[in-house]
């Protein structure tokens, strides 16, 4: 049973992580996808159970280190408006700020970690 406990634990996002998270996004995300995570119509898209929020967490630690330059769909909406890479950012900096995504705005999902965002990091 403890071990169902804290593999369970290692998933979930800490208090800490949730609190690092929402500074870094005030500072770097609040600007383009909005203090509520809904974007801008037809610009920025907005950050609420989306594929790219809620799906593969890789793709989404590329979006913060490389940008994203292209057209994308989100809930039969494009978005067009680019999104710099963001490298000035510390591993522990994009897992907070994915992890408060993650589980903000109505998301639920599992916690980013550093080590993810390393190995991320160091495929270029």
């Amino acid at each position: 049973m403890m071990v169902v406990l804290m593999s369970f634990s290692l998933h979930q996002p800490d208090k800490a992580s949730m609190q690092r998270g929402k500074k870094v996004y005030e500072t770097y995300c609040l600007a383009c996808h909005q203090v509520d995570g809904t974007g801008v119509p037809r610009m920025n898209p907005p950050l609420i159970k989306t594929p790219y929020v809620m799906g593969d967490k890789k793709r989404l630690i590329n979006v913060i280190l490389k940008g994203l330059n292209e057209e994308v769909e989100i809930n039969g909406e494009f978005y067009d408006n680019p999104m710099p890479p963001q490298p000035q950012l510390t591993d522990q900096q994009v897992a907070d700020v994915l992890t408060y995504v993650r589980n903000s705005f109505g998301n639920k999902g599992s916690a980013v970690t550093a080590a993810e965002v390393k190995a991320m990091r160091a495929k270029k």
